[in-house]
């Protein structure tokens, strides 16, 4: 995990690669808890024997639940020792799924601190994600996540 002693910090070393996450598999139990909260309950995030036929010969995670892994994998990247105040979700910019993740794989995160920019409100702190799946080229998704730290 990296550690940045303030925003300053932050601001130094904006473009620079933080790392990656751990390793998490997904798993149905996590697609299906997510089904039920989203009210997606499509076939290929379900029906195991029905996707076996399909075009991923397994259930997949819905790409909604792959972004929103962003949050669990932001906290283990880097922290702050003097925190702001508050830490705001801004938003995401660009978002692009770009490979379905079969149940039983193992995802992560790799995180690039794109931007931090002052604004009267406190530091637009905009970061780049790589969810990549284990053992494939293509990642998951990409998308550059937005927030707002107010000091």
């Amino acid at each position: 995990m990296r550690v940045f002693a303030d925003i300053q910090e932050v601001v130094d070393a904006q473009g620079e690669h933080l790392g990656h996450t751990d390793w998490l598999t997904i798993t149905q139990d996590r697609i299906d808890k997510f089904a039920d909260a989203t009210e997606d309950h499509q076939w290929i995030h379900l029906d195991a024997e029905r996707a076996a036929e399909g075009p991923f010969g397994a259930t997949i995670a819905h790409g909604f639940l792959s972004l929103s892994l962003l949050a669990h994998f932001s906290q283990s990247i880097f922290s702050l020792t003097k925190k702001p105040q508050m830490s705001i979700n801004y938003g995401l910019n660009k978002v692009r799924f770009l490979q379905p993740v079969t149940v039983g794989s193992r995802v992560r995160d790799a995180v690039e601190l794109s931007g931090v920019k002052e604004t009267p409100k406190g530091y637009l702190v905009s970061t780049t994600h790589t969810v990549e799946i284990e053992g494939q080229e293509r990642p998951a998704l990409v998308a550059e996540s937005l927030g707002l730290w107010v000091p």
